[in-house]
Order: structure tokens, then C-alpha cells, then sequence
């Protein structure tokens, strides 16, 4: 099963869809038939433009879609206009960058029908730029959403500057991939970060969140259990090169396993970062 294959596995092609932050690359594009509204940060000659300027090719630039709501940090029902209209809604690559992780995750459900489904793609941070960063925890998503900001704050300014590395010159790799782990910033960076988020309280673009598979799939279980959002594991699929695939939803059993069985298992994903200090 491939990428895609694996995003749109919950997904009805005929149902009525929501992708959030596709730029040049929607899972799910109008061209292939899809039934689907676009959110993103700029309208889609501005993100032409965005991408542009970072190098991206002409043959990625034409994948970009009309944006249909531009995205101000509104509710997505506000910004929709629609409550339980969509039947699916895509995010990858979206999730880690919000600045709360609970309301996110109530703005797709508030947009779902109750049967619909939330595809996710996150990025496993063994094996991209967040490998020395640690897993973000409970306590710090709760936090976070009970006094929530619209920024990221400085002290996740100061992890990810500090911590961020790449791997043989890449930022994004497998668990094949060899090849030296660099820095990629100064601590004048991690000074200037901190500094941005606490004074300018301007939104800089970070990881707010670190995750392996089996911890994101155990804060979805807990979020769940704590009644902080009411959406639950649909489907699973394990990491691929860099990314792991996860669909939620109201309708979802959750984790069939233990709540031990699952703090081994994410022990023993720690492990992959060790286990170069062991040979």
C-alpha cells in the first residue's frame, strides 16, 4: 500500500471533503475527481509565489489548488460557515505545527459529520530534523490548550533551535539512512527565538510537538479517556521513511491494546535514538 493509499483509506471519494494545508502536494485534489474544499494560510497565487521564492518547481507549483477559506486562526466552523457538513478531512503535516493540539482536533470534529473521518500524517521525530528533541508530553498538550496562545512559546523556540539537526545533509530520512547528525542552528538562533516569541509575540513557524507512533497514538487514547476530545483511533499505519499515517474518529474502538503494553512500546521506540552510543 502506498502513501496515498494509506492517507485515503477511510476516505469516500464521493463524500464531501475538507483538506487543511495541502500547498503544492493535496492527498486529495479536485483534478482527481474529489469533492473537496481547500483551507490554508494564503490564497493560492500567494502560496505560488511563497513556494517560489523557496525553489520549489514549476511542475509541484501547479499542483497547488484554489484556497477556498484562508485560514486567520478561526474555528473552521466559523470559517467553513459549515458545522457536521464534511465526511472527511486531510491533514498531513499539519498537526504539529498548531499551538494547541486539543482545539485543533475539536475544530475537525466540529466540522465532521459523527461519522466522519480525520487522516492525519505525522512525522516521526526519530527520523527527521526533531530526532534529538524529546516526545512531547501529556502535560504539555493539556497545558497548553487550557491557556492557549496563538504563538508558539519561547521556550519551544528554544527547544527546537537548540536541538534541530540533519542527518548526511538531510532533515528528513528512514531508518536506513546513515550519515552524521549536524546542528542546524547557533545558540544566537535559540536567543533570537526567544526573544521573537516573547517580545514580537509574532507566530513563527516550529514543531510545537514531538511525537513517535506509539506515543501519539497513546495521547489520542488518553485525550480521549480524559474526555478532551471525541475522536479516537480509527486506523494505524506504521512509519514510512519518515512519517507515520493515523485516522481518527467518533466511530474508531481506540487501542486494543494495554496502556502497559503501550508505554513498552514506547520505551522501545526511544531506544532507536541509543542506539548509536551503544556500538
Amino acid at each position: 500500500m502506498n502513501r496515498t493509499e494509506k492517507i485515503l483509506f477511510h476516505i469516500d471519494k464521493n463524500g464531501r471533503g475538507l483538506e487543511i494545508g495541502p500547498s503544492y502536494n493535496p492527498v486529495a485534489p479536485r483534478k482527481s475527481g474529489y469533492k473537496v474544499h481547500v483551507i490554508d494560510h494564503l490564497d493560492r497565487d500567494a502560496l505560488v509565489s511563497k513556494y517560489k521564492k523557496l525553489g520549489v518547481g514549476a511542475d509541484l507549483l501547479r499542483n497547488i489548488e484554489e484556497v477556498d477559506f484562508i485560514w486567520q486562526d478561526q474555528s473552521y466552523d466559523d470559517l467553513t460557515g459549515k458545522r457536521k457538513y464534511y465526511d472527511w478531512v486531510i491533514a498531513s503535516h499539519v498537526i504539529e505545527h498548531t499551538t494547541d493540539l486539543i482545539e485543533f482536533l475539536n475544530r475537525c470534529d466540529r466540522v465532521l459529520k459523527d461519522d466522519g473521518v480525520l487522516s492525519l500524517v505525522v512525522p516521526d521525530k526519530r527520523y527527521c530534523f526533531d530526532h534529538y528533541r524529546p516526545v512531547t508530553s501529556l502535560s504539555k498538550i493539556i497545558d497548553s490548550h487550557l491557556k492557549p496562545s496563538r504563538f508558539h512559546t519561547p521556550g519551544t523556540a528554544a527547544e527546537f533551535y537548540l536541538n534541530v539537526v540533519s542527518r548526511g545533509d538531510k532533515i528528513l530520512w528512514s531508518a536506513k539512512t546513515e550519515g552524521q547528525y549536524a546542528l542546524a542552528h547557533s545558540l544566537d538562533d535559540a536567543r533570537r527565538g526567544m526573544k521573537s516569541a516573547a517580545v514580537a509575540k509574532a507566530y513563527e513557524d516550529f514543531h510545537a510537538w514531538c511525537f513517535s507512533p506509539q506515543a501519539f497514538r497513546l495521547l489520542i487514547q488518553d485525550l480521549f479517556d480524559l474526555g478532551l476530545i471525541p475522536l479516537r483511533e480509527l486506523q494505524y499505519f506504521p512509519t514510512a521513511g519518515f512519517e507515520f499515517f493515523i485516522a481518527l474518529s467518533r466511530t474508531g474502538n481506540g487501542l486494543a491494546g494495554s496502556r502497559l503494553e503501550m508505554l513498552d512500546a514506547i520505551e522501545s521506540e526511544a531506544m532507536v535514538n541509543h542506539e548509536r552510543w551503544a556500538r
